[in-house]
């Protein structure tokens, strides 16, 4: 006759606790070329830890208010005019700095051609995506 098995059981593992996912991080490279083409000077690795940390809070509150915006647009999409409210209300964008003349003095020109329109020979125009 067969006998039956009795099933192994597993030791539960002492100390162990459940690890929360960790937060996407901006990479310490894009942070210090961006900060360093601004500053133009060396920087301490102290300060630059403070500007790291600086950076991720920054970022965090802007993600936050504009989720705030298109919550209370009734959207599950960022749009640009969305970013541009933001903009406005932190005082980057007026009616003397309009958005796309920040986009064009800050950003390289590989992301204006993504953001602006550009007119092309036989008068089409490729749309921002």
């Amino acid at each position: 006759p067969l006998k039956l098995l009795n099933p192994k059981t597993v030791p539960e593992r002492l100390g162990t606790t459940q690890r929360k996912p960790c937060e996407p991080q901006l990479p310490r490279s894009l942070i210090k070329g961006i900060f360093s083409h601004f500053v133009r000077m060396p920087v301490t690795r102290d300060a630059f830890k403070i500007v790291e940390k600086c950076s991720e809070r920054y970022f965090k509150q802007l993600s936050n208010d504009l989720e705030a915006y298109v919550n209370h647009a009734g959207r599950k999409t960022v749009e640009v005019a969305d970013l541009e409210v933001l903009m406005r209300r932190q005082g980057l964008v007026t009616d003397k700095m309009p958005l796309h003349v920040l986009i064009e003095r800050y950003l390289p020109l590989e992301y204006r051609k993504l953001l602006i329109p550009i007119a092309v020979s036989g008068n089409k125009v490729i749309p921002c995506k």
